[in-house]
């Protein structure tokens, strides 16, 4: 998926959280859509790797695309990460989110992800769509009208 379907999923994903919890729905969202870019520090042109270049070079040379930071392992690092060197849940919480929406994303496509890294298996659904493509686009279009839907719901019931 590209940059801009991972931010509308996280975007979604956030504020559809925020209908079952108890977190800020403000915080989830931004969170939501850092978290949804995390995982693309491994491609040098995604938008996160653009920022980093160094960074997103060095985790591509050692792991490639979509295995490590596609992983159940990355999560799972982050979520210690984070939660020992922030104190703010709500923002642990929406990066985690934003994350797993964006492995969702991504076993939407063709090539998949790594799930279970170190384990080479790929994991993808049985349906796929090219990334870029007209799938993409309605799945884009569906994310959005999910956030305008979910946001207003959010907003109304919190604020």
């Amino acid at each position: 998926m590209t940059g801009n379907t991972h931010i509308v999923g996280g975007i979604a994903a956030s504020l559809a959280f925020a209908q079952v919890s108890h977190y800020d729905p403000v915080i989830l969202l931004g969170a939501g859509v850092v978290g949804a870019l995390i995982p693309d520090i491994c491609h040098g042109g995604s938008t996160i790797g653009r920022k980093l270049p160094i960074v997103s070079k060095v985790i591509n040379t050692i792991f490639g695309h979509r295995s490590f930071t596609h992983s159940l392992l990355f999560l799972f690092l982050i979520e210690v990460l984070l939660t020992t060197f922030l104190k703010n849940e709500s923002v642990t919480v929406g990066i985690l989110v934003g994350m797993v929406s964006h492995y969702i994303l991504d076993m939407a496509t063709k090539n998949g992800i790594k799930l279970l890294f170190p384990l080479k298996v790929t994991i993808r659904f049985p349906l796929t769509t090219k990334t870029g493509g007209k799938i993409e686009y309605l799945v884009f279009a569906a994310l959005s009208l999910l956030s305008v839907y979910f946001g207003y719901e959010a907003f109304v019931n919190n604020y």
